[in-house]
């Protein structure tokens, strides 16, 4: 009995952690500066946002037959 009550606690808690709410500054405290040169401060949404560099999108370029490799000049054995 007692597990039961034990993983359904675990399971409700587990549950809750992945609530999702718009995030926020705390009360009292306050956005990063803005970057040197802006005309005005980013937004939170702004803030979150990734660059292009950071998540590229991926390349489904999918190979339908083996090809053979091309040489190589810096595939050089150990010295």
């Amino acid at each position: 009995m007692i597990r039961i009550v034990l993983s359904l606690g675990l399971g409700v808690t587990l549950a809750a952690c992945g609530t999702r709410a718009p995030l926020a500054a705390p009360e009292g405290a306050s956005l990063p500066p803005a970057p040197y040169g802006a005309a005005a401060q980013p937004t939170t949404d702004e803030l979150l946002k990734l660059d292009t560099l950071a998540a590229p999108e991926r390349s489904v370029e999918l190979r339908r037959r083996s090809e053979d490799r091309g040489d190589d000049p810096f595939d050089l054995p150990p010295e």
